[in-house]
């Protein structure tokens, strides 16, 4: 595929997202949400195809592939965001390049990332991450509702973190409504104690009609707008040209 041909087809994917995002909004009577597109496994060609197409919010899954990929776009004025389960040793690379952090799901996590900032001299943005399946699921990451209060609290004494809200992910195989109810009422604690923290992380492509119903403001995109991963994974292209591992 050349470059012309897939430029056009991001544009016709971005375009219908786009509108999809319009009418949920506008079903719900609230102001359009931000589009965050997952460029999970594509390379960075794609992400400067992207930024000219207007994408200004970029998300990222896993360490290496996001800081090889924000090496190269070094050029593009993106917000970039960590939406991957993160260990804590990989805090201090990731708080080099990540605008925002979605995923704080532990105290642990919390402190390799307050660590991390102050070493940098950085204010770190991050979100809680609030289990949504029935029964925690570690592999999914998030905190027990149970326990987002005491969460909530240590991420505000920490000195170079500052708390923007909750994150969630939908359950597999069931209706994402009764869950995103629940991340709108975690969110609404969290305002309680810090009024500022008002972004609601939430909706995937299958889902994110049902997550803007419900408060969504960050809306994670990936396939609906990239298609379907490249087979053999993502490899870092060079120079700015396509290579054989996006396939997208």
């Amino acid at each position: 595929m050349i470059a012309d041909e897939r430029t056009a087809e991001l544009a016709r994917n971005l375009q219908a997202v786009r509108s999809r995002i319009e009418r949920a909004c506008a079903d719900a009577g609230r102001e359009p949400a931000t589009l965050i597109v997952v460029t999970k496994f594509f390379g960075a060609a794609d992400v400067h195809r992207l930024a000219g197409l207007g994408v200004r919010d970029v998300g990222e899954n896993r360490d290496q592939e996001a800081s090889d990929k924000q090496a190269e776009c070094m050029d593009l004025d993106l917000i970039w965001h960590f939406i991957g389960q993160l260990q804590t040793n990989k805090a201090k690379s990731v708080v080099r390049y990540a605008d925002l952090i979605h995923t704080v799901d532990r105290r642990s996590l919390v402190t390799a990332l307050d660590k991390a900032a102050a070493r940098l001299d950085k204010v770190q943005d991050v979100l809680i991450q609030v289990n949504l399946d029935p029964q925690v699921r570690p592999e999914r990451g998030g905190v027990d509702p149970a326990d987002l209060d005491a969460l909530v609290e240590h991420v505000q004494q920490a000195s170079s973190l500052r708390l923007r809200g909750v994150m969630g992910v939908g359950p597999l195989g069931e209706d994402p409504a009764p869950a995103f109810a629940r991340l709108a009422q975690a969110a609404a604690d969290v305002r309680r104690a810090q009024p500022a923290a008002d972004v609601i992380s939430a909706g995937m492509s299958s889902d994110l009609e049902v997550a803007v119903a419900y408060g969504a403001t960050h809306l994670r995109i990936g396939t609906a707008v990239m298609g379907s991963r490249p087979t053999v994974g993502y490899r870092r292209s060079k120079g700015g040209k396509n290579n054989e591992g996006e396939a997208q």
